[in-house]
């Protein structure tokens, strides 16, 4: 690996790789406002996201809407319009994003994405933006499986890579991932262009904080 600090580099996608929250808030938007209730302006939607689908329409929903039944309705009618071509609409990779990817590429660095959102969305974002031989294993939410900040998805990836914790860097925008991170074993970077604030990150534990995509460079070669 050439002296390289790390042989693999796990991503969080919304909020680190892609700006995907306009996309988001749309279509949420959209659910909302066919069931009658109220819809939010873009920045709310930046602490809404992170936990999944689920938790996302939760937290749009009025409080005492927060049914289950009513959450399931809303979730089926924001993921079909989601898919159905609005998805990559507003959605773009943050400035250097992939710069760094193909940096890595070359460089013989492993990629993978850890994602809570949904896994038909986050396979098809991380293909469409990266191309489809980019990364090794793309990961998103899937039944059965908890969401981060659990560390079963980080783990998934050691194993099926076979890559130690130890020679891991875990790249994420929000205390959920830093979490992740933390419980997994590997070492954390926090990029404050997401949707979370520096404060989070630094609470939560960040051991590393990077305002542009480069740095995340000089962390993986050391």
């Amino acid at each position: 690996m050439n002296g390289l600090r790390k042989r693999l580099v796990i991503f969080d996608l919304d909020g680190t790789l892609l700006d995907t929250l306009g996309d988001l808030a749309t279509s949420v938007n959209y659910a909302l406002r066919v069931h009658g209730y109220p819809e939010h302006p873009l920045d709310a939607y930046r602490f809404f996201v992170g936990n999944g689908a689920r938790e996302l329409i939760a937290r749009a929903l009025p409080p005492e809407h927060r049914d289950d039944a009513t959450i399931d309705r809303l979730r089926e009618d924001f993921r079909a319009y989601y898919a159905d071509g609005h998805d990559t609409i507003l959605t773009r990779p943050y400035p250097g994003i992939a710069e760094l990817v193909e940096r890595c590429r070359r460089a013989g660095v492993e990629m993978a994405v850890a994602s809570n959102k949904f896994q038909s969305a986050t396979d098809k974002l991380s293909r469409y933006y990266f191309g489809s031989e980019t990364f090794r294993i793309i990961l998103g939410q899937r039944e059965g499986v908890p969401v981060k900040p659990d560390p079963a998805i980080v783990r998934q990836i050691l194993s099926e890579t076979g890559i130690l914790p130890e020679d891991t860097l875990y790249v994420g925008d929000s205390g959920v991932d830093m979490e992740t991170a933390r419980r997994a074993g590997v070492e954390s970077v926090g990029v404050t262009w997401g949707f979370r604030p520096r404060e989070e990150l630094q609470a939560c534990g960040a051991q590393h904080l990077v305002d542009h995509a480069e740095q995340i460079w000089a962390i993986i070669a050391g």
